[in-house]
């Protein structure tokens, strides 16, 4: 039985050179790199209407899905923390979407407006 690390793109996270992976012949999608995507899509977890409009499309119900939110994990490492712009609404957010009750909770429209205030408050006291 082969390896699935060896056999799945995702099983490891991308290499960090610039914005130009150092894998020979890693893809590019659109003229951006597997990082580059998933960057921009770990950033937009820090908005809560982004996590409910997720969760009303049923996606963090699906298994494959949140599989994915945990191989994104991999941005809590310092090297890729690094490239994120708002670290702490995004992380938490990252963190909160690996618990089931919080990605059922999410649909309730008084947990989103609770989330969106935390989120607001964060970014004004880091100023």
């Amino acid at each position: 039985m082969a390896d699935s690390a060896a056999t799945d793109p995702i099983a490891d996270p991308p290499s960090l050179s610039g914005t130009q992976s150092s894998r020979p012949h890693e893809p590019s999608y659109g003229g951006f790199t597997r990082f580059e995507l998933e960057l921009e899509f770990v950033q937009s977890l820090a908005n809560p209407y982004y996590l409910n409009h997720l969760a009303s499309q049923k996606l963090l119900q699906d298994p494959n899905f949140i599989e994915y939110l945990k191989y994104l994990l991999y941005f809590t490492q310092a090297e890729y923390t690094k490239y994120l712009f708002y670290p702490g609404p995004t992380l938490k957010a990252l963190e909160l979407l690996q618990q089931e009750t919080f990605r059922q909770d999410i649909l309730s429209p008084d947990v989103v407006a609770r989330l969106a205030e935390e989120t607001l408050l964060a970014s004004v006291k880091s100023r």
